[in-house]
């Protein structure tokens, strides 16, 4: 089920910064950088991420493979005429980023310097657990060019935070959040979790009051969801555990809708509020469908018209990417793989006809919705063209609508999102 979500008119402060067709089309020869940090203090009950716990003796190997794959990608990932390839954000994310050193963080960004050309401006973004994150290197990182905190708060709920598994208490939130905002970091955001077994309407809202009181410049709030392979899991299928129905989960999705309105942030997607200027830059490069490579353990990509992922255990990631270096630096001929990453695992050719779908169903995520003109000059065919068939029925029942050149969905709409998804897959 995706929940409702209150709409922003494509003449919003947020929207009015979406590139136009021209922008667009010189963003698809750029690229955002996500890189993966896979170590954890311990790992949460509901996580399925790539992550481990009691694995820090590696880290040292494992950063300087990741720095020897940045730099690699950066090589393959070349324009045509030789020079560095733009990069426009980095999101080091996890597992648990801040538990690197600030010197390893510094490290990995200077490879990202020597092997792409980031932008002066970037956005350079790093997940931190406030129960271990490291206050006397905060200076030091955001010295090193990270400009950006994601927080993963969850609940300012005592007994919630324990259930889940996390190492730090609702003090320890607000002591990292003022630790960062005393580093200099005027760009932090923070994670909640909504839906969770247990979970009142009224704790929910005491834990919006407690994150809307520290004046985050961004907040991103999800809704539980029960993944196969974790110990939630089990516990749904033994019966230990009961899941929030979807009529609970909705009306905390709409309290929250509505005090942070109250509170002046904008809704700019279904699970993401921010200040005006403070929408997550990286993020919404998946949105957009733009390119982004992404490196280490578990990585995933979308480039060149391929998606692919890199090999997930730590050792094996560490091996491959050794591997892969000394392969290429013995061929004369040099490696035929084109595609920036050292360990892939998996890959994934992507039809024209699935990208499109695919910036579709992304783009209607956002409240601004999708582009017609944009969509138009990208895949030189129009939304309506390609999807009218199939969505004539929802824009019939009002699901979706048209206004001012952007296609979105409507606040029902959005009470059935995944039907609307589904709608714009390809057939078989």
């Amino acid at each position: 089920m995706t929940h409702p979500a209150s709409v922003i008119t494509p003449h919003s402060a947020e929207a009015r910064l979406a590139p136009d067709a021209r922008e667009t089309r010189a963003l698809l020869e750029t690229v955002a950088l996500y890189l993966h940090i896979p170590f954890c203090h311990a790992k949460c009950h509901y996580c399925d991420f790539n992550s481990y716990a009691g694995m820090l003796g590696l880290r040292e190997e494992y950063v300087a493979a990741l720095r020897d794959e940045i730099l690699l990608a950066g090589r393959r990932a070349r324009l045509a005429n030789g020079k560095p390839r733009r990069c426009r954000t980095v999101f080091f994310g996890g597992g648990t980023p801040s538990l690197l050193t600030a010197g390893q963080i510094a490290e990995l960004l200077a490879a990202i310097r020597d092997a792409f050309a980031l932008d002066p401006d970037a956005e350079v973004t790093m997940e931190a657990n406030p129960g271990a994150l490291e206050y006397s290197q905060l200076d030091t990182v955001r010295a090193a060019g990270v400009n950006r905190l994601s927080m993963g708060a969850q609940s300012f709920d005592s007994a919630l935070l324990r259930w889940m598994g996390r190492i730090h208490s609702p003090d320890e939130i607000e002591t990292a959040f003022h630790a960062a905002r005393a580093a200099g970091f005027t760009n932090v955001s923070l994670d909640f979790i909504f839906a969770l077994p247990g979970q009142t309407q009224a704790v929910w809202l005491d834990t919006l009051e407690r994150a809307i009181a520290l004046g985050p410049d961004h907040l991103s709030l999800y809704n539980l969801i029960v993944e196969e392979g974790t110990p939630l899991f089990t516990w749904v299928q033994r019966g230990s555990v009961r899941e929030v129905d979807e009529d609970t989960a909705a009306d905390m999705y709409e309290a929250a809708q509505e005090r942070l309105a109250r509170a002046g942030y904008l809704q700019y997607e279904i699970s993401n509020w921010a200040r005006p200027g403070h929408a997550c830059a990286h993020n919404l490069t998946y949105w957009r469908n733009l390119p982004w490579i992404g490196l280490g353990a578990g990585g995933a990509s979308f480039y060149a018209g391929q998606r692919f992922t890199e090999t997930r255990p730590i050792r094996a990631y560490i091996a491959r990417v050794r591997d892969t270096l000394a392969s290429e630096k013995i061929s004369l001929e040099g490696s035929e793989e084109t595609l920036p990453a050292a360990a892939i695992a998996s890959r994934e050719t992507i039809s024209r006809e699935l990208e499109m779908a695919e910036t579709a169903m992304l783009g209607l995520r956002l409240n601004e919705g999708v582009n017609l003109d944009v969509f138009a000059a990208r895949y030189g065919m129009d939304f309506w063209e390609a999807f009218g068939e199939r969505l004539a029925e929802l824009r019939a029942l009002e699901l979706i609508e048209e206004a001012a050149g952007w296609v979105r969905l409507t606040p029902h709409g959005r009470m059935v999102g995944n039907e609307v998804f589904a709608r714009l897959l390809p057939d078989g």
